[in-house]
């Protein structure tokens, strides 16, 4: 006798609504992207959403304040403060970046010979980046003290070239050359660092031929390590952009924007303004000024150095 098996014992059940939704591929891709996203919403988006609101405002510490349009960067405007403020930013940001990036690159060149105990060397330059800055900042004071300088103590106790002690924070340009040498000095592992992770992706048969071909050092730096540099380079030198643009603890520490205010950053000038000084909204208004400046930092060195077609061998547009 023959077995019959009914057609209903191979009927698949379709599948329920969550089944299906979790078959779906954009919602997947939503919900594992929602842990980053709310963090970036709760910790970036609505601070940053705050800060330009309060901008708007004349709120001070405890008072939510009213909304008053563009007063507050129509007094900015004609605040000398904050225009000595953006220029002390540029200028910092500008020489600080060029003196890290010259120094940064030339060490990591050095650190990318054959050398005994490399490991360690690389461990020890990175010691500037990793030291707390504020830590690093104390030490910088004590360096720049009149009374306790060490440099000051060498050049007039020990060789006696000066007659007394030097104020470096006493005065507005020691004060300015004495943040950017602090600054210089702690940026420069990071810059150093990445690059000499750059240098090692570099082929070295590249610069075997290149000396058979009779190149010189310069023309072998020009012609190879530069152009397969410029990647990370423009990464590097965005990154270096932002943070020094941004920078304030150390500013802060050290001078806290003195002498009479000729040191004072965007971002120090920012938060005396609303926390010693009480006036969110005029902070919050110096805050947000710095947007421009940064976007336009950001776009030139992306359009700039990132997207230059002859880093595939193509030309130039």
């Amino acid at each position: 006798m023959d077995a019959t098996v009914s057609p209903l014992a191979f009927t698949r059940k379709p599948d329920t609504w969550l089944v299906r939704l979790f078959d779906n591929k954009p919602f997947l891709v939503a919900i594992c992207m929602f842990p980053t996203a709310a963090l970036l919403i709760v910790f970036l988006t609505y601070p940053l959403g705050l800060g330009i609101w309060l901008a708007f405002t004349d709120s001070t510490i405890g008072q939510p304040g009213d909304f008053v349009g563009l007063e507050n960067f129509i007094s900015l405007w004609d605040d000398p403060v904050f225009w000595l403020s953006v220029t002390n930013t540029l200028f910092y940001t500008f020489v600080t970046t060029v003196a890290k990036f010259a120094l940064g690159l030339w060490l990591a060149l050095l650190l990318n010979h054959h050398m005994p105990i490399k490991a360690f060397i690389r461990a020890i330059v990175l010691l500037p980046f990793i030291v707390p800055t504020v830590l690093s900042a104390i030490a910088w004071w004590w360096i720049y003290s009149p009374q306790f300088s060490i440099i000051s103590y060498v050049l007039v106790d020990r060789l006696h070239l000066l007659n007394g002690y030097i104020n470096f924070l006493g005065t507005p340009w020691a004060a300015r050359w004495s943040l950017v040498v602090a600054n210089v000095w702690r940026g420069i592992p990071f810059i150093a660092i990445t690059l000499l992770a750059g240098l090692q992706t570099i082929p070295p048969s590249l610069y075997e031929a290149a000396l058979l071909d009779g190149a010189s050092a310069w023309q072998r730096f020009r012609r190879i390590t530069v152009p397969l540099l410029m990647p990370i380079l423009s990464v590097v030198l965005t990154l270096s952009v932002l943070f020094t643009f941004t920078d304030f603890q150390l500013v802060y520490a050290l001078t806290r924007g003195g002498p009479f205010n000729t040191t004072h950053l965007m971002a120090t000038l920012a938060f005396q303004r609303a926390i010693p000084g009480s006036q969110l909204g005029e902070g919050a208004a110096i805050a947000v000024a710095m947007i421009p400046f940064l976007v336009a930092a950001t776009l030139v060195t992306y359009f700039g150095l990132g997207r230059r077609k002859w880093q595939q061998g193509e030309a130039n547009d």
